[in-house]
């Protein structure tokens, strides 16, 4: 999303005019699911994805022509498109069903878009919830707003901040004053503090980062932790596994993997992050350590069990994998279930 929206502003500031394209459907009847999207410019470059093959073929070639004709892309409509069985297949689907498919031209003299672009970019500098709406009530007229958790709205739609079932972790899809909205998450508060560098924090980093998580690796050895080694994260911090607040602040929305190398460091790095209260805890342990030294250890320390019981020991979810790889999609399908449980605002 972060590529899209900064792609879109770039050719708008460079005074290209853009057609940018959303699908609002039902799950399972589409290739990349509700809350696809992409954006062409006159030349055919593109960027975005609503799923390849046929569908996304005939809707690019729909904006081409909007893009080349004379009327400013005002022929442009919304459509439903009911894929044949074969375009299907092509289409990588499991499932049937109609794909909306909604499509708007964008002026590159529109400054209320550039600015909503621009601000769209900014919001992923911010560690905060937001989400992007958009109006869908018309075929021709389609209007889009973020809501960002705490600072002002930047939008051309009305104040819809009241209406808290638009604003889920979920895409959904609500009527409102007889207008029709779609909803999405945007960005999202919370980073992964990974500790430990070894080879599932190889694995995991990459993985999380693809997967719209914002990772922090944490290490006590640099040798471990350099930049080639995790280039997709969006920080690396050398620092003592004993003292972890002297170079990170935790909060409520975060998420703590412990990953470390020999397991020294993984009661410590427990007592302190226990105190700190994120939103996820995750150690890699077997279930019997877990459940009677480590469990053991921390009431000692002064934890209830009820504290305890939130660590998630062993983490991941049960594939029945060990190589790094495996562990790593293990605990990203974790953190992908706890995350699409989460409730906001």
């Amino acid at each position: 999303m972060k590529n899209l929206m900064s792609s879109v502003l770039q050719w708008l500031t460079k005074g290209e005019n853009v057609v940018f394209v959303t699908i609002a459907a039902d799950p399972g009847s589409t290739p990349s699911g509700s809350g696809a999207r992409m954006a062409i410019i006159k030349d055919g470059s593109f960027t975005g994805t609503i799923g390849g093959g046929a569908l996304e073929q005939r809707v690019r070639q729909m904006a081409l022509d909007a893009l080349a004709s004379s009327t400013g892309g005002g022929e442009l409509k919304s459509k439903s498109f009911c894929l044949t069985p074969d375009e299907k297949d092509d289409q990588g689907m499991i499932c049937g069903g109609n794909v909306m498919v909604y499509i708007q031209y964008i002026s590159c003299t529109d400054e209320k878009a550039r600015n909503l672009f621009k601000f769209a970019v900014e919001l992923f500098s911010h560690n905060i919830d937001s989400w992007i709406v958009t109006d869908v009530t018309d075929e021709t007229e389609w209007r889009m707003g973020i809501y960002p958790q705490g600072l002002e709205n930047h939008n051309t739609l009305p104040d819809l901040a009241q209406n808290k079932e638009l604003f889920s972790y979920r895409p959904v899809k609500i009527e409102i004053a007889g207008r029709k909205y779609y909803s999405e998450p945007f960005t999202r508060a919370g980073k992964v503090y990974i500790f430990g560098g070894g080879h599932v924090a190889r694995e995991l980093v990459p993985l999380l980062s693809h997967l719209d998580f914002r990772c922090v690796l944490f290490e006590n050895l640099e040798k471990f932790a350099y930049r080639e080694l995790f280039p997709s994260a969006e920080s690396i911090i050398i620092g003592d596994f004993n003292d972890i607040s002297a170079s990170v602040s935790i909060t409520d929305k975060d998420y703590v993997v412990i990953v470390t190398r020999g397991h020294r460091f993984d009661l410590a790095l427990q007592v302190q992050v226990l105190k700190l209260k994120p939103y996820y805890i995750g150690v890699i342990s077997s279930r019997k350590k877990a459940e009677t030294v480590t469990a053991q250890q921390l009431l000692e320390q002064g934890f209830s069990q009820e504290e305890i019981n939130n660590i998630h020991a062993p983490i991941g979810i049960n594939i029945k994998g060990d190589a790094p790889a495996e562990v790593a999609v293990s605990i990203a399908a974790e953190l992908i279930q706890v995350r699409s449980n989460r409730r906001l605002i």
